[in-house]
């Protein structure tokens, strides 16, 4: 059995850091247990022609998110061998899953991994917006003392009212981090939790055009499905209230590129902070790398290092079931047996 990963390359940090599992280099620790298995097991780095070369003759394929590549329908069509696809993280909307599940390919990634990185991540961004860190950590840098240029658009969160949009794992865990600042909480998701879990997390249910134009700070947090592929659309961003703060540590797409490159510029909105783009990686001439008021992070909010060991281990748990021909963990599982079953991208595949 052919067993392929094809991962970010580490660099120098690779050797310097073993704990960076999530590497091409390190390969998620997984080449001592491949060994002991006697699986033929080949890491590859970001050239996306080397997976082509051997998409042909491969039965698993281990990915993280969007980079190094999509794992699109015609990439699917040309592996007649693979059997399983592994998201080394979570969310695996760079994986065709239709064409997955007509190919009766199964894919799993590894729920829960990352939740507690992400949502501190976007507690940390919320802070840089609301706090203008990003202008006074440039002054700083530039050799500037302007503290009336940084005050001035400088506020505490304390009673600002939050939006969150998408409650599940890491929103549910960004509301508990935010009950600490006082603030007012909002959600929308299209599940409504229920109201003993309203009520421990301090958050109450609204409609997402009812949500936007009553909050300060609007926090995505939502998986990327045909039902949510710019669910921020212009009309949305302009519905927020004026001068809010939008943090997207989704995925890119939900937000619409342009649309909100008009909404910073016009000072519609405050500031946006980012951790996910479209595509990934993004090119150097992407219009979100040169708007005003942004805090933007290059796709890391859920690979810190003890994010990056939890889904290895996931990761190996997943690899060591299927050769031995046992049920993969269930929370794990996206597509099995032709159909779309993870009950965050089921909804919206049986809406189509």
């Amino acid at each position: 059995m052919k067993i392929i990963s094809f991962l970010y390359p580490g660099g120098p940090a690779a050797k310097e850091t073993p704990e960076l599992l999530g590497c091409a280099e390190n390969a998620l620790g997984l080449r001592p247990f491949m060994e002991a298995k006697g699986q033929e097991f080949l890491s590859l780095t970001d050239k996306e022609r080397d997976l082509d070369k051997h998409l042909p003759t491969t039965d698993v394929l281990i990915t993280t998110p969007f980079w190094p590549a999509y794992v699109t329908a015609e990439r699917i069509a040309k592996a007649p061998k693979l059997k399983l696809i592994l998201t080394a993280g979570v969310g695996s909307d760079h994986i065709d899953l239709a064409a997955a599940a007509d190919h009766k390919i199964t894919v799993a990634e590894i729920t829960g991994c990352n939740v507690v990185s992400v949502a501190e991540h976007a507690v940390m961004q919320i802070l840089a917006l609301v706090r203008n860190y990003m202008p006074a950590y440039t002054q700083v840098i530039d050799g500037r003392w302007d503290i009336g240029e940084i005050a001035a658009k400088s506020h505490d969160l304390e009673g600002k009212t939050v939006g969150i949009v998408g409650t599940g794992r890491i929103g549910q865990r960004l509301a508990i981090r935010l009950k600490a600042f006082d603030v007012p909480m909002l959600y929308y998701d299209f599940r409504r939790l229920s109201t003993v879990e309203e009520q421990l997390l301090g958050i109450r249910y609204s409609l997402l055009d009812d949500l936007l134009p009553r909050c300060d700070v609007i926090s995505i947090h939502c998986p990327l499905t045909p039902e949510t592929d710019g669910l921020f659309n212009r009309e949305r961003l302009f519905k927020m209230k004026k001068g809010a703060y939008l943090v997207n540590t989704a995925r890119g797409k939900i937000v619409n590129t342009k649309a909100l490159v008009e909404a910073m510029e016009s000072g519609h909105l405050a500031g946006y902070a980012g951790d996910v783009w479209y595509p990934q990686p993004a090119p150097a001439d992407h219009p979100w790398r040169h708007m005003p008021n942004h805090a933007m992070t290059p796709h890391v909010s859920g690979t810190s290092l003890e994010a990056q060991k939890r889904y290895a281990d996931g990761i190996k748990d997943c690899l060591e079931r299927f050769l031995d021909n046992k049920p993969i963990e269930r929370d794990y599982l996206i597509v099995e047996g032709g159909k779309v079953v993870s009950p965050s991208y089921s909804y919206a595949f049986s809406k189509r």
